[in-house]
């Protein structure tokens, strides 16, 4: 499983992009990541989702998935992060 992952957006507009392969990381790693993407329905979340009101500051995330030939991605504002999502984000951010 490899999954692209971009923030962009905050007070300074900082964009950070990372890209984590399962077959590069200890495997204690590699396993919590299919089990954090499944628990997200991952590949069911919609490729946008949005706040009904945009918010100054926000983050954005966007995240792609690949895995076992099938690739999707899905991009999330910050106001509108689905809290199945939210696990997933954070395991990213602290890579």
């Amino acid at each position: 499983m490899r999954i692209s992952f971009e923030r962009t957006g905050g007070f300074a507009g900082i964009s950070r992009k990372k890209t984590v392969d399962t077959a590069n990381i200890p495997a204690n790693e590699a396993d919590q990541l299919p089990r954090l993407v499944e628990a997200a329905d991952f590949f069911n979340l919609p490729e946008k989702i949005t706040a009904s009101t945009t918010q100054p500051d926000r983050f954005q995330y966007k995240l792609t998935v690949e895995e076992e030939g099938r690739e999707h991605t899905v991009t999330v504002s910050e106001a509108a992060l689905p809290g199945t999502l939210r696990p997933l984000i954070e395991w990213l951010q602290q890579k």
